[in-house]
Formats: structure tokens, C-alpha cells, sequence
């Protein structure tokens, strides 16, 4: 489950750096036991209430609460939560509220397949929504939205009941993938604040989880039983479960797989895990092994994930402005097609496949070329890619971040007819003028995320030049600074261009 063997980085002190667990009451209430369900209660009542009303409200998007919190607010929140903060939307997961409750009654017996301990098929799904998203104009129907979310929480629940640890947010939730690649550029992570602790402890308890029957002490379990006891041993029972994601605290680097759950915060009988601040992206730049995720650079679906991560984000943005609108109309006339669908499926398979290969691969071959890295092609771009994903997210950032800031109040009047409509009106009458940000507001905040992306993809672009075998550091750089700077050029022309208002009245 986890590795011992490599040498656990330099330890922290606690006054180093911020520690969100030692503010007072906040910091307290994180490291209570119940923490994690007390935040998912709300997330699964108004996702209750989204699928209610995508099923049985109104089916005009505008006027729907799944539509409206789902892909206006729900996806701004997200995104700005993990540029301020960190994953701290799976720690409040609502899919595995029922998924914990279940598992009291229903214990489960399998191990996730060793063939599909990866990404590939999380990357998948990933994709499979994004093309959902623009076959079936998601955004404008709430029978659809609700129904993706009740597959989420059944699926969640299968196979949660059906696979041990947390296979599901592991190995398949594309939401959370999407988490775990944004989240590598958060400022806060959770760590332990001083590897000696570790290194003395013999429990692991962080890991293991503690059980019944033991108290810690100095450091070493105890056992508290008789002497009958103790000629009849019996199984000691769970009080509190290590980590599910098989992340070894000492060994863990970073946010990649972690779910901020604080299962180990609750395990640790140290109080040695915090939620500790740290240098966005820093994790990017190294490659020693790391628990539970092994090397970067031999994690070829890892770096799949991040190029997805970045040409999904320049695609979802390009499919809501008009020039797509142009392109689909001309491939359906050179392909002799009627149908939306292999349109669409083309337009991905170009900008998710064929371009990254191109020019990941040409900037590859000229990094060893010209700039004399040594080694094989495939290595090197595993390498670089992840230098993509500043710049990725600069550009979800950018495209959600419009959407959330322009219809930033238009949950209020939605809520409000959602409440009348139940026979319920406290909430008063619909104030349908309530919208958000003016768009001319906005685009000053798009181009200042979109250049904090790119910043960052040239930063590390450059650490990694340094840091890499390249007889021309200067040069590797400037290879990977080029292509950076093509797709942040990619990322203005298409944030510069009227983009389609979805969900609110103002795109309708």
C-alpha cells in the first residue's frame, strides 16, 4: 500500500509555514471526527433538491436549480475554491455521503482490477462528458443535468460497495481527476509537519487507521486486554480509518489523489498532519517517488490527464463562442453528414489528439535536438506536459470564472421560483433582474487569470529546464516558452470573443 523505502523529504517546522488546522475554531472544527459529514449534509440536500427540480420543474434552464447551480454556480465555486485554497470540494463530496452510510450495511469484498489502477478510464468519462456536454446541450436541459447527477451518486455508491478503499474517487470520478490536476497548483496541501514524528512512530496509524482495543503511547500500541482476553483474541474494530487513496503521509508529495478527507488527521495519534501552505505547483517540479502515485515521469496516463486537462479546457471554451459554429457547418459539408455527432467527435478527435501530438511531440524532438536533452522522445514530453497545467487552468479559470461572475446573483430569483412553485413561497417573489457582473467588468479578471496561468507554465517550464539533462537548458526552455505562449494566445482570442450566456436569461 504505501513505500518505505525512499528517503522522506526534509522535515517542516511549524513555523515555516501557515497551518490551516492551528487557526483557532476553524482549524478546530476541521479536525473534528464529523467535520467531513457535517459538510457534505448541505451539498446532498441542494443536490437532492437540483435532481427534484431537473426532473420535475420547470425545463426551461434559466428557471431550473439544477441547470442554474450546476453548470453556473457549482463550476465557478469549484474552480476558485482550488485557485484560493485547495481540494476542499471533495473533502465535501456529497456522492460519498451515501456511500458511507452504505458501507455500514454492505461491506465490500473486491480489490479495484491492477489493469485499471490508473487514469486511463477516469480520462476517459472526462472526455465523455465534455462531448456530452456539447452533443446534448447539457447546459440547457434539467432532465439531463439531473440525471447525470443521480448516475453520479449511483455509481459512486456501486462501486463503493463493491471494491475496497476509495476506488471510485481514485480510479473513476472524472470530476474528481479534474480536482486532482487543478488542486497540483493550489497553495495549501495536506502534509505532516515533521517527518521525525513519522520516522518514530510505529503504529502508522495514519495510514492503517486506529482500531479498538489500542491506545497509543510514546508512539507504539498498547493492548488494553485481560488476560481472558487475551487467550481468546477477537478482531479489534475500526474507530477511525487511515487513508483510502493508499497516500503514506511521510512518503506523500503533494495534492495529486488526495481528497482532503483528513482521515489521516483524525488517524494520526500524533497530531502530526496539517493543511499546510506551500509554493503553488511546487510538486511539479519534482520527480521522486511518491506514495500511492509512484514517479511523474512513468505516470504516461498522469500526463494524458494534464495535456486533456489544458486542450479540454481551450476546446469546452472554443465550443460556447461562434466560430465553432463555422467549423461545424463546414466538416458536416465536407463529410456528407447530417448528424451533429461525428462532427463533434471529429472536432474533439482534432483538438484533443491530433494537435497535442503535434506540437507536444515537435517541441519534444527539438528539446533533444536543439537543445541536446538526453534520452527518448515519449519521456521528454511526459516531462514537460505537466508544465501545461498552470495554463490550463488559467483557462478554466478564465471560462468559468465569466460565467460565474456574470450570472454571480441568478441562483436568488431561481430559488425563489423553485420555492413558490413547491407551495412554499417564504422566499418572496422571483426578482428575475437579478443577474451578475457586467461582461465588460469581468474580461479584465479573464485576462489577469489567464496571465497567472501562463506565468506560472513559463516558471516551471524554466525550473524544469534547469533541473533537467538538457546541454542547452536555455534552449529547452525557450522551445516549451513558445508553445506556451501559442496556446495563452489561443486562450485571448477565444475569451475576446462574445461567448454564449448559458443558463441565465441573458443567453436566451
Amino acid at each position: 500500500m504505501y513505500d518505505r523505502s525512499t528517503k522522506a523529504p526534509p522535515a517542516d517546522t511549524d513555523s515555516q509555514h501557515f497551518d490551516l488546522l492551528r487557526v483557532p475554531v476553524l482549524g478546530r472544527l476541521l479536525r473534528w471526527r464529523h467535520a467531513r459529514t457535517l459538510l457534505q449534509i448541505p451539498l446532498f440536500v441542494v443536490g437532492v433538491l437540483m435532481i427534484l427540480h431537473g426532473l420535475f420543474g420547470p425545463q426551461l434552464a434559466p428557471k431550473n436549480l439544477a441547470t442554474t447551480l450546476g453548470w453556473v454556480h457549482f463550476r465557478g465555486a469549484l474552480v476558485l475554491v482550488l485557485l484560493l485554497a485547495g481540494n476542499f470540494f471533495c473533502m465535501a463530496c456529497p456522492f460519498m455521503l451515501p456511500r458511507n452510510l452504505a458501507r455500514r450495511i454492505v461491506r465490500p469484498r473486491f480489490n479495484w482490477p491492477r489493469r485499471l489502477r490508473n487514469k486511463w478510464l477516469a480520462l476517459a468519462l472526462f472526455v465523455l462528458i465534455l462531448f456530452a456536454y456539447e452533443l446534448f446541450d447539457l447546459w440547457s436541459s434539467p432532465w439531463w443535468t439531473a440525471w447525470i447527477a443521480v448516475a453520479y451518486f449511483a455509481g459512486a455508491l456501486a462501486i463503493d460497495s463493491l471494491f475496497k478503499h476509495a476506488s471510485f474517487c481514485k480510479f473513476v470520478c472524472p470530476l474528481g481527476q479534474f480536482n486532482f490536476v487543478a488542486s497540483t497548483v493550489s497553495p495549501l496541501e495536506v502534509k505532516v509537519r515533521d517527518v521525525e514524528v513519522c520516522d518514530a512512530c510505529r503504529t502508522k496509524d495514519c495510514i492503517r487507521g486506529r482500531r479498538g482495543g489500542t491506545q497509543a503511547t510514546d508512539g507504539e500500541s498498547q493492548p488494553l486486554a485481560t488476560s481472558i482476553a487475551a487467550t481468546r483474541p477477537r478482531p479489534l474494530t475500526v474507530i477511525q480509518r487511515g487513508c483510502e487513496l493508499a497516500l503514506f503521509q511521510p512518503r506523500k508529495v503533494g495534492n495529486m489523489d488526495c481528497t482532503f478527507c483528513l482521515d489521516c488527521v483524525q488517524a494520526c495519534p500524533h497530531d502530526n498532519v496539517g493543511i499546510v501552505s506551500r509554493l503553488p505547483a511546487e510538486e511539479l517540479l519534482t520527480d521522486r517517488r511518491r506514495s500511492g502515485v509512484g514517479l511523474f515521469s512513468r505516470r504516461s496516463d498522469l500526463a494524458a490527464l494534464a495535456i486533456v486537462f489544458t486542450f479540454g479546457a481551450l476546446l469546452n471554451a472554443f465550443g460556447m463562442v461562434s466560430p465553432v459554429y463555422a467549423l461545424e457547418s463546414w466538416l458536416a459539408g465536407v463529410l456528407h453528414v447530417n448528424s451533429e455527432a461525428p462532427v463533434l467527435g471529429l472536432i474533439f478527435a482534432l483538438f484533443l489528439v491530433v494537435e497535442p501530438a503535434i506540437l507536444l511531440f515537435a517541441a519534444g524532438w527539438l528539446t533533444m535536438r536543439w537543445a541536446g536533452r538526453r534520452g527518448t522522445l515519449l519521456p521528454t514530453v511526459v516531462r514537460y506536459s505537466y508544465a501545461l497545467i498552470p495554463l490550463g487552468f488559467g483557462v478554466w479559470l478564465a471560462h468559468y470564472g465569466f460565467h460565474f461572475l456574470t450570472g454571480l446573483l441568478t441562483f436568488i430569483p431561481v430559488a425563489q421560483s423553485a420555492a413558490a412553485g413547491a407551495g412554499w413561497p417564504v422566499l418572496g417573489e422571483p426578482r428575475w433582474s437579478l443577474v451578475g457582473l457586467p461582461v465588460k467588468t469581468v474580461y479584465p479578471v479573464q485576462l489577469g487569470l489567464l496571465g497567472l496561468g501562463l506565468f506560472g507554465s513559463l516558471l516551471l517550464a524554466y525550473r524544469l529546464a534547469e533541473d533537467d539533462s538538457a546541454a542547452h537548458p536555455r534552449r529547452a526552455f525557450a522551445v516549451w516558452a513558445t508553445l506556451f505562449v501559442a496556446l495563452w494566445v489561443s486562450g485571448l482570442w477565444l475569451m475576446s470573443q462574445p461567448m454564449e450566456m448559458r443558463g441565465t436569461f441573458m443567453g436566451n
